[in-house]
């Protein structure tokens, strides 16, 4: 594959798979946000029962917060080889508005990384206090262990 086909890479891949982790964020959140609002707690004679339900999609969603960084951080990388290149490329004078695009390029793939992590890393931590509060309710309605 050709080296000026990186930015393609970047900008539609990398992007892209970011773009697809947010909407999984959200669509899961949302999911989850519905669920812990209509959860009635009779509803389960075992603990570990509701524990099951509680936690469905929060792996997901921590994967993601976690993974996201690094998506970015690899569209990075692709943006800086691709600026390498176009720099060992150019004879004579060096075109800095090129260079700049494609730092400009690295730059937005780590910003955008970032967007996806943060927002599900707080998803994740609300949901997480939301789910030891409620195991604490169930054990305090029904004393069991």
């Amino acid at each position: 594959m050709p080296i000026e086909h990186i930015k393609d890479m970047v900008d539609y891949g990398i992007i892209g798979i970011l773009i697809l982790m947010s909407i999984l964020t959200i669509s899961l959140s949302i999911e989850r946000f519905l669920f812990f609002k209509r959860i009635d707690l009779r509803n389960y004679p075992s603990k570990k029962m509701l524990e099951l339900d509680l936690s469905k999609n929060l792996g997901a969603i921590a994967t993601i917060g976690s993974s996201a960084p690094y998506v970015g951080l690899l569209g990075t990388v692709l943006a800086i080889i691709l600026t390498f290149y176009v720099i060992g490329s150019q004879k004579g004078d060096i075109d800095t508005g090129e260079i700049m695009k494609h730092l400009a390029l690295a730059l937005k793939a780590t910003a955008a990384g970032l967007l996806v992590a943060i927002p599900a890393s707080v998803f994740y931590n609300i949901f997480m206090d939301k789910v030891d509060r409620i195991l604490i309710r169930w054990d305090i309605l029904y004393n069991k262990d």
